[in-house]
């Protein structure tokens, strides 16, 4: 939606390092062809060079990269007197980390990722700069009606007061005001944010003492804190072909699910194999401490097995 309304206007700059950054500038580029269009890519497990965004251009990027785990460490690269927007996808960053909201003027995050909401239900931030760029801009290609966030040249206030194109489950609703008083009953954003930050701290202790794992973001100042993502190191998994390597991480997963000590911990199907471990402030970090003991049976189970 912010995109389809909002890019076209200047250019704009695309950060990519992994698939949801990535597809949001295959859109930018493919669908909406955008002449002024930079796209700034990084492998999987890297930031690309933040230092190479113009603020004159408009930029787009994920604030935590869920497929890959690499997050941006700060907003300091943000300039405050910017002429483009920041409009930044923070769906697996917001509830668990420090925003600098100040520097975004747009944001999207889900119910479903921090507060274990329902998934398809998002939210949408906008800054009073870009509801000026809203007003004084139109896009050069139809909108639908789902995507429109103006009126009559205007800001349409009724998006964000309750109105609804199509009526959302109000046990979704209720469940997400539930997280939101769990939330503040545990101790608000700082509690959310050092809940998080302790399940990272504990896989770290872990790997520390691994040789066969290591995180994915190869930046200790850039590993997220949410989705936790591992690389498989072992030079007998890394003596794998490639779709081997896939086959050994998917076992790995599966054998940690039968044994009911953990669920969904998969890699991304566009990353390296691996492991992805949710961190977010709804999982204890005595629940994650228990899960770590099982990836090392799991892993070597696969491994005397020959699961490849």
């Amino acid at each position: 939606m912010a995109l389809w309304s909002l890019l076209g206007a200047r250019g704009v700059d695309m950060l990519a390092w992994e698939s949801f950054g990535l597809g949001w500038a295959t859109d930018a580029a493919k669908q909406l062809k955008l002449d002024d269009i930079r796209i700034v890519q990084a492998d999987y497990g890297k930031l690309p060079d933040l230092s190479k965004v113009d603020s004159r251009r408009d930029v787009v990027f994920t604030w935590n990269g869920t497929t890959s785990g690499v997050r941006v460490p700060n907003g300091d690269w943000i300039d405050d007197n910017r002429g483009g927007l920041t409009i930044c996808d923070a769906t697996s960053a917001v509830f668990a980390m420090d925003l600098p909201w100040a520097k975004l003027d747009v944001v999207t995050w889900s119910w479903q990722k921090a507060l274990g909401g329902e998934a398809a239900h998002g939210m949408l931030a906008l800054s009073p700069r870009t509801v000026e760029r809203l007003e004084q801009y139109r896009p050069p290609w139809p909108l639908p009606k789902i995507f429109r966030l103006t009126k009559d040249g205007k800001l349409n206030e009724d998006v964000f007061a309750g109105a609804t194109i199509n009526t959302p489950s109000m046990l979704c609703v209720e469940d997400a005001l539930d997280s939101l008083r769990w939330a503040e009953k545990t101790g608000g954003l700082p509690a959310l944010i050092a809940r998080a930050e302790a399940n990272l701290a504990a896989v770290a202790a872990w790997v520390a003492a691994r040789d066969w794992v290591d995180f994915l973001a190869e930046d200790p100042a850039t590993r997220s804190c949410t989705s936790i993502c591992l690389k498989i190191v072992d030079p007998w998994f890394q003596a794998l072909s490639a779709p081997e390597q896939a086959a050994a991480a998917k076992a790995v997963a599966a054998r940690v699910a039968d044994a009911q000590a953990g669920y969904d911990i998969g890699y991304h199907r566009d990353a390296p194999p691996g492991l992805r471990i949710w961190g977010g402030a709804t999982v204890a970090r005595k629940d994650m401490e228990a899960l770590l003991p099982w990836l090392d049976w799991a892993y070597g189970e696969v491994k005397a097995g020959g699961e490849a």
